[in-house]
């Protein structure tokens, strides 16, 4: 059986990149992206909105430009792949999932002006003007069992998360 996993996303950040790193060096940062939808109700003849929020996962170089070049608000455009989540709820035992998207590549929208959380910019879009490096949060623990005290959802930054090359991440 033929199949296909392939995602293309343009939204606005949620919130600031915040770059960690695994125990093996990789960098990862989690970002969340508000995605609209438009349409017109033909019904009412009114105008109706629609926004997403998309939990995406950078790795390698792609997490270090996000983190140093991208702010809360600024407009990007992701390609990636879905991927399923699972754990086991600490509190109630059940278990939980959650659908993201782990993004492979990462185009910065808009012009230098268009960055209203500052944050840099300026540069081609993927190719940033400045060459400084972000800075090393301490290393990412693995967490295998996907879950945390308060039985919400936290992430696993497993080195295998980035696929099967691990490390190596094809950016």
């Amino acid at each position: 059986m033929a199949s296909f996993n392939k995602v293309i996303l343009v939204g606005n950040l949620t919130r600031d990149p915040q770059v960690k790193y695994t125990t093996g060096g990789t960098a990862v940062t989690e970002i969340g992206l508000a995605v609209n939808r438009r349409w017109l109700d033909k019904q009412s003849n009114q105008w109706k909105d629609e926004t997403t929020f998309v939990d995406i996962t950078l790795w390698g170089r792609t997490a270090e430009i996000a983190g140093e070049y991208l702010a809360k608000g600024r407009s990007v455009l992701i390609e990636g792949r879905l991927q399923l989540d699972t754990w086991d709820d600490r509190e109630s035992g059940q278990k939980r999932s959650k659908l993201r998207v782990v993004g492979e590549n990462m185009t910065m929208l808009g012009g230098k002006g268009d960055n209203p959380g500052g944050g840099g910019g300026g540069g081609t879009p993927g190719r940033p003007q400045s060459a400084g490096g972000p800075s090393r949060n301490a290393p990412i623990e693995p967490d295998h069992d996907h879950g945390d005290s308060g039985g919400g959802y936290s992430p696993s930054f497993d080195d295998h998360s980035a696929g099967p090359q691990g490390d190596e991440v094809p950016f």
